[in-house]
């Protein structure tokens, strides 16, 4: 992925002042530090370039976005008719080549190639008048906070196109009853791009049953390196690396980088997958239990903007109202990309699915600040709430609980957090990402003109409440 540089300008001030430009905006170029790379592409000075230039970029799979910056007086009107047929993430970049005014320096001259001040106004107008999703940086480009914002705006970009092309494969439906995990799957693939479909659980077993002795020993190897066991245990172990080959497969084969199951759909299964989702979600895939497509789909965005970071799926199990912390874990799969230390496969009993006691991965997760996020269907339309948490290491060993866990701390507080959390319609089922920040989280909802609702220090229920009827107003005539 790559972004492109397009500056904004005109021929009213000679074609000294242009190369001038030119030369700048390239030096600008070479100057950002940031995750994915910039490449300069031009400096538009009419209606026909930047048409151009739109429609190569909606063209090219690799253009995960355009930066816009107007060194000089861009007449905005030249850019309505490429904006309005802008497909890609879009951020208006509002800086100038130098920092300082120069006291002997400035001149008319000077004045007539630096003129972002009043260039960048023209071109935010058009971008406010044609209502066109954007992210707006201002700062000195040279500034590492305004390079980090550019950073966080660039991941969701990333996030975003990976969401078109997303595929979700679906092992069975989901838990029966379950509200929450049901949706919209033709909203969603209007809305984020997202392709849900289901292959039955016989598939599966049809392909796991083709999977060889060799890619198994293939698999357990890696299994070594990465994790502490015992070696009585290596049955149920090659049992999960069978599971895990066969679901890769499939996922590769559909060209898919999610995927949901649910222990109520398991026939001709051996075990339920544990280890296997959670390796396979190391690796980059999302995983939603239960049938949770969505969570799945979240957690695989996540991780595609941030491929070295730690998210995992996450379930909310309980409370201690004492220590004011919640307890989060699932029966078999987290992703052990939030491991503090160095995770161990165990073997335990599992009394849900009715199937042999299946190896899974057991550690705790790591402290620090992270979100919480949960995207649900509100009929019709999407909501993505987030909530600001700290992860802080469990008080007590719990013996008897073999599950990978977290533990966190909601804002804005323990009991306004879990109410604020009721209110905006969150699931149980979450994503939990370490990486993630509002500048990104923002920018991410922007692009896709998606209700965001943000839990925070700053939220209570009653100005929670008011936010979620402004949404209703706001999004439901989407």
């Amino acid at each position: 992925m790559k972004f492109w540089f397009i500056t904004g300008s005109q021929f009213l001030y000679g074609e000294e002042t242009l190369k001038q430009v030119e030369e700048n905006s390239l030096k600008i170029v070479e100057g950002l530090k940031l995750p994915f790379p910039v490449e300069y592409k031009l400096t538009a000075k009419t209606e026909g370039e930047i048409e151009k230039i739109v429609k190569e970029a909606n063209f090219d799979d690799d253009c995960a976005g355009i930066i816009t910056f107007c060194h000089t007086f861009s007449p905005s009107k030249m850019w309505i008719n490429g904006l309005a047929m802008l497909q890609k993430p879009w951020l208006h970049l509002h800086t100038q080549f130098n920092e300082t005014i120069p006291n002997e320096e400035i001149d008319m001259d000077y004045m007539n190639l630096h003129q972002s001040a009043h260039g960048d106004r023209e071109h935010g107008f058009i971008g406010a008048r044609l209502r066109a999703p954007r992210t707006v940086v201002a700062g000195y480009w040279k500034d590492p906070a305004v390079q980090e914002r550019i950073a966080d705006w660039q991941r969701a970009a990333v996030g975003a196109m990976f969401s078109r092309s997303l595929k979700i494969v679906r092992f069975g439906d989901n838990m029966r009853e379950v509200a929450v995990t049901e949706g919209d799957k033709v909203e969603v693939q209007l809305r984020l791009g997202w392709q849900v479909n289901t292959w039955p659980v016989g598939d599966l077993v049809e392909v796991m049953n083709a999977v060889t002795e060799a890619e198994i020993d293939a698999l357990c190897e890696e299994y070594a390196k990465l994790y502490d066991y015992d070696e009585k245990d290596i049955a149920s172990i090659r049992c999960q690396a069978k599971e895990e080959i066969a679901i890769e497969k499939i996922l590769v084969r559909e060209g898919a980088m999610a995927f949901s199951n649910t222990f109520q759909d398991l026939h001709g299964m051996d075990q339920l997958p544990g280890l296997a989702a959670q390796h396979l979600m190391s690796k980059g895939y999302g995983f939603g239990a239960e049938g949770d497509w969505k969570t799945a789909g979240m957690t695989a965005v996540i991780k595609a903007m941030y491929p070295d970071g730690c998210a995992s799926f996450m379930e909310d199990y309980t409370y201690d109202y004492k220590h004011e912390l919640i307890l989060g874990a699932h029966m078999l799969e987290v992703c052990p990309s939030i491991a503090a230390g160095r995770p161990r496969i165990e073997v335990h009993h599992l009394g849900i699915g009715g199937k042999n006691d299946p190896a899974r991965l057991v550690f705790e997760g790591k402290a620090g600040k992270a979100k919480a996020l949960s995207l649900i269907d509100v009929g019709g339309r999407l909501r993505l709430i987030a909530q600001d948490v700290t992860c802080e290491k469990p008080f007590q060993d719990m013996p008897n609980l073999p599950v990978a866990r977290a533990m966190w701390r909601p804002e804005p507080s323990f009991l306004k957090g879990l109410e604020c959390w009721l209110i905006a319609g969150g699931a149980h089922h979450t994503v939990l990402t370490y990486d993630l920040t509002e500048e990104t989280l923002r920018s991410f909802a922007r692009i896709f003109g998606i209700e965001l609702v943000e839990i925070n220090s700053s939220v209570t229920p009653v100005s929670l409440e008011r936010e979620l009827m402004l949404g209703d107003v706001i999004y439901s005539r989407r």
